[in-house]
């Protein structure tokens, strides 16, 4: 009888596990199909955008009499605020979700190139960042695109609502300002690099793995061949050399940061990041934004990359294996949280 059971349980476990694959399959190529299936640059006033949310919601509450005066006292603001519009400084706003490869990137270029053709040294670019980090390369280039921005004179402000961390933090950190949510996560100003070996697996089936290379160090630390301690070694050495160009992009924009202290890998929630001087104010992008639609012009800016369905179904794929792998932050976020 104990066997049945043991045989039955592992039977709803494979059933399950199938089931699971399947869901995620479905969900992959449903996300994938939702895609823009356009390209070019999409501009959103975002003025225009909270008025009018807020008639409609005036217009649900307030009786219609009420509602008709509040209508016309708001024409004679709205004549009185466009004499003045031509003079009303402008705030571009973009959004960067990042990923391991850093995909966004063709877009921000598109995006940054269209605004410093428009925008003048009274005008600022507000960034929304959410980003883990990934690949080195990838995500200094996304940097570089946020520098051009302040090296053309106009402020960036970066606003991270959930998470700039790695090469996140390599973004945030080119901004003029960064404003944090209370539970943002930010910092992890290091580098890593996990290689499984598969080669006494190999070995113990009586698989041989050769390699040849021309150069020293072509390749050091193998998934298949036997690693060296000068293998290890000397991947550690370029580790560290990525890690001190990493630091030497963080100090040239946040002087002020203490490397000692920040630059080990470590991440905080935005109250110590703010101690730490990883960030220079607790506000959600929500508060910035609501803040500023009195006093400027602000513009949603999106440039739509358009993608054939192979790339955009292992866009999505890369995707939600890595929100399998961001659940590592809420796990830590969650052994944090008093009992």
């Amino acid at each position: 009888m104990t066997e049945f059971f043991a045989e039955y349980g592992l039977f709803l476990l494979k059933v399950a596990t199938v089931v699971v694959a399947i869901v995620v399959v479905i969900g992959v190529v449903a996300a994938t199909g939702r895609k823009a299936a356009h390209e070019g640059l999409e501009v959103e006033s975002i003025n225009k955008k909270f008025k009018s949310q807020a008639d409609a919601l005036r217009q649900a509450v307030m009786p219609k009499s009420e509602h008709k005066k509040e209508r016309k006292a708001e024409k004679k603001r709205d004549k009185a605020s466009a004499k003045e519009a031509a003079s009303r400084p402008r705030s571009f706003v973009l959004d960067f979700k990042g990923d391991l490869k850093a995909s966004a990137v063709p877009s921000l270029r598109e995006e940054v190139s269209a605004i410093l053709d428009v925008a003048t040294a009274d005008d600022d670019v507000i960034v929304r960042l959410e980003n883990h980090g990934g690949v080195v390369h990838e995500h200094g280039l996304a940097a570089s695109q946020l520098a051009r921005i302040r090296d053309a004179g106009i402020s960036l402000t970066v606003c991270i609502d959930k998470v700039a961390a790695s090469g996140g933090y390599l973004m945030a950190c080119v901004a003029s300002k960064i404003y944090a949510a209370p539970f943002a996560i930010l910092g992890s100003i290091g580098v890593l690099a996990q290689i499984p070996n598969f080669n006494r697996l190999l070995d113990s089936h009586g698989v041989d793995f050769e390699q040849v290379t021309a150069g020293k160090y072509k390749r050091t630390v193998t998934m298949f061949g036997q690693n060296t301690d000068a293998d290890r070694a000397k991947l550690k050495e370029e580790l560290e050399d990525v890690h001190a160009l990493f630091k030497s992009a963080v100090s040239r924009y946040r002087p002020t940061l203490d490397l000692e202290k920040v630059a080990t890998g470590e991440h905080w929630y935005g109250s110590h990041a703010l101690e730490l001087g990883l960030t220079d104010e607790i506000r959600t992008s929500d508060e910035v934004i609501a803040g500023l639609i009195g006093k400027r012009d602000l513009y949603q800016v999106a440039y739509r990359v358009k993608q054939p369905f192979p790339k955009r179904l292992m866009a999505n794929i890369d995707s939600a294996v890595e929100k399998l792998d961001a659940t590592g932050w809420r796990q830590s976020f969650e052994s944090r949280l008093p009992r």
